[in-house]
């Protein structure tokens, strides 16, 4: 059966419950929208033009919306494969709690209304790069890469590593360096942190006939790409910290912890699947729970950088 044939029969599933504003809003994805809103913030603080706060709000607010717009198209898409993967069947088209073309509905409209409010709140080239995030995440990842390429998160990983770019340009209008350079931070730290979860995750992508790294090339093969991204993500990290975004708060954090990220790909990288399964893939969740640390801390740091910078002691 093709992957549309799939998707369509997923849509037909019949409604069991009626939905409440809770299942709504689990439609916008409301833990993505958050990683969305504070590196978006961040890059919005960091930049080097001050911003109305009243502005500021409505930015974060309208990008927020997007991230979330973007994440009820990917439910809606994805909701042959959520009735089958065992952390996705509670998602609210699985659980038959909002029917598929209400979700489709919801997404598009709050695209549409989140792209022109950022763009009369702000301007146009936030917008715009609004726009190209959600139709990335929710046209070229999810409907796409997803079930075509074991690299499906290493490219899709850029829908996620727009927001601090986009809070960049309401500031300054345009990109630059130092937006990139958070754009790459968030876009090399995705295939790890990804794959770790993959490891543990077992069976649910093989089920679902997502080609995950894990699925088409090995469990081996997995363990020495996480390795690989995170030897290419330290001096990315750590380099960032020389631009007008760093300094010594950010240099000390982003050494420490690239330390601890790249000894815990080591440590996955030498394990035996056996000892994995045999300590329920503890150094594995070890590592994907860092991984969450490792970007907040980044990003965090970069944030008090911003705002000592007015005292005179942030940045170099």
């Amino acid at each position: 059966m093709s992957d549309a044939s799939l998707h369509t029969s997923s849509q037909t599933s019949a409604q069991t419950g009626e939905a409440g504003f809770g299942d709504y809003f689990a439609l916008l994805k409301p833990r993505v929208m958050s990683l969305v809103v504070f590196t978006a913030l961040v890059g919005l603080l960091a930049a080097p033009v001050g911003v109305h706060p009243f502005i500021a709000f409505c930015a974060v607010l309208f990008i927020a919306v997007g991230g979330g717009a973007s994440g009820a198209l990917n439910m809606w898409w994805d909701a042959d494969i959520d009735a089958v993967m065992k952390r996705t069947t509670s998602r609210p088209i699985p659980s038959g709690k909002v029917a598929p073309e209400e979700a489709m509905a919801i997404g598009l409209t709050l695209s549409v209304f989140a792209v022109v409010m950022l763009g009369l709140a702000a301007n146009w080239v936030a917008a715009g790069l609004l726009a190209f995030t959600i139709f990335f995440y929710a046209v070229v990842y999810t409907m796409w890469l997803k079930r075509w390429t074991p690299q499906n998160i290493v490219i899709g990983g850029a829908a996620g590593a727009f927001p601090p770019m986009i809070g960049w340009a309401v500031a300054t209008g345009g990109v630059s360096l130092e937006s990139v350079l958070m754009f790459l931070l968030i876009f090399m730290w995705t295939p790890p942190h990804f794959w770790a979860l993959a490891l543990f995750m077992k069976s649910d992508y093989k089920e679902a006939g997502v080609p995950m790294l894990t699925v088409t090339h090995g469990r081996k093969v997995t363990r020495a790409h996480i390795l690989v991204y995170t030897i290419l993500l330290a001096p990315l990290a750590i380099g960032t910290g020389l631009t007008a975004i760093g300094g010594p708060i950010y240099m000390v954090a982003a050494v420490v912890l690239n330390v601890m990220f790249l000894w815990g790909a080591v440590k996955i990288w030498r394990r035996p699947e056996e000892a994995a399964e045999a300590d329920n893939y503890k150094v594995e969740k070890s590592f994907f729970g860092l991984s969450l640390l490792y970007l907040f801390l980044h990003f965090g740091a970069i944030l008090a950088e911003a705002a000592l910078k007015p005292y005179g002691l942030g940045g170099w």
